[in-house]
């Protein structure tokens, strides 16, 4: 009896661990079976950093004015009868642009002349009294007080001739004001008074201004630390020497489109402004065609010539907290963000002064699906090719 039951035990118990092995034998290969497969490494573009000989820019926004802005004011007071031009119209030096009633004026230069007359016919009268007079004191007919006092009227009278002549001229010239005309070449700009409008000296309001255009001032602004670089960057000992050195400079318009024709930096003004903690400069260009108006407004480019510089393209580059990162490329093909320093840009380039060195590997694009330590399949790509497709 103890035999068999010692028996039936032990088959038990070999049951028992031949379930077990085969159960964990089904559970490991159920779960190889199921584990997912590892994902394979992404393909992503991969730039060689190099350096490069380029030209920078620096950009600064600016506003545009006339050469001259000329206010056109009446010199006589008066009902404007008469307006010769439109608000926008080109005018040149020597046209009309206003007319003052004239009438009030011209009986002034009547009554100026109608007095000259007098004048004149006074000064005729005296002369001859002293001339009549002169030969009867020369034979002592008569005392020699006559003829002086004769002479004191002669030369009273020639000086109401002069007076009178004064006051002709006045009025001529007065005439002359009452058409107001083009003191040069260029634009006109609002015009606030209609036909009929009472004007003179004593308006506040200008007829309108005149902008000559022919040469466009272009005015735009530095701050202290872009002054200083810009000391730095040109040789000469003083600031009027250094902006001589200034190469020619690019003007881009509201709508990003560069002005074909390129200005000179000329002046800049003698001390900053506190307020703003910036200095303002001066760049002239030619406005030949009329392109440029007062009132525009763009940006001035500088050229900056940069000897050697580590130069990549803004798309390989993403920002984080203010800094900007790219992602470099190591030997084991797994990517490291790393902080760059701009120095400047050129296009669509950006120029880096810390942060890489010609040789490293950078990611072209692709840069939100990474993080550091990932692995990726480099696909090399070509800086020359890259700038073939987008010049600097």
């Amino acid at each position: 009896m103890k035999s068999n039951q010692l028996t039936t035990t032990r088959k038990l118990v070999s049951f028992l661990l031949l379930a077990t092995l085969t159960g964990a034998l089904y559970n490991c290969g159920s779960t190889t079976a199921n584990a997912p497969a590892e994902m394979p490494a992404q393909s992503l573009p991969v730039l060689t950093v190099s350096d490069h000989q380029v030209t920078a820019h620096r950009e600064f926004t600016a506003s545009i004015e006339g050469s001259r802005d000329i206010e056109i004011r009446p010199q006589v007071d008066g009902y404007l009868d008469k307006i010769s031009v439109d608000e926008g119209a080109y005018v040149r030096k020597g046209q009309v642009l206003f007319h003052i009633d004239a009438r009030p004026y011209s009986e002034q230069l009547n009554t100026a002349n109608a007095s000259l007359q007098s004048a004149k016919a006074a000064l005729e009268s005296a002369a001859i009294n002293v001339d009549k007079l002169t030969p009867l004191v020369a034979n002592n007919v008569v005392s020699d007080v006559q003829l002086k006092s004769a002479k004191a009227a002669y030369d009273a009278a020639k000086g109401n001739v002069a007076q009178a002549q004064a006051a002709v001229d006045a009025a001529k010239i007065n005439i002359g004001y009452t058409s107001i005309k083009a003191p040069a070449d260029g634009y006109i700009g609002t015009i606030p008074f209609k036909t009929g409008s009472l004007v003179g000296k004593g308006t506040m309001e200008a007829l309108t201004v005149l902008s000559e255009t022919k040469d466009i001032h272009v005015y735009f602004s530095m701050s202290e630390l872009d002054f200083l670089d810009f000391k730095n960057q040109f040789p000469g000992k003083t600031v009027e020497q250094k902006i001589k050195q200034i190469p020619a400079v690019e003007l881009i318009l509201a709508d990003n489109s560069v002005y074909p024709q390129k200005g000179k930096v000329e002046v800049v003004e003698g001390q900053f402004d506190k307020t703003m903690g910036a200095i303002n400069f001066r760049a002239t260009f030619p406005n030949v065609n009329g392109l440029l108006r007062s009132g525009n407004t763009g940006k001035v480019r500088i050229p900056r010539e940069l000897t050697k510089s580590v130069m990549i393209p803004q798309e390989a580059t993403f920002e984080l907290q203010d800094k900007v990162f790219v992602y470099t490329v190591l030997d084991s093909n797994k990517v490291q963000g790393r902080p760059v320093t701009i120095s400047d840009r050129s296009g669509r380039y950006y120029l880096i002064s810390k942060g890489l060195k010609p040789g490293e590997k950078i990611v072209y694009n692709g840069l939100d699906r990474l993080r550091d330590g990932m692995a990726i399949a480099p696909q090399k790509m070509s800086m020359d090719s890259l700038l073939l497709a987008n010049p600097i």
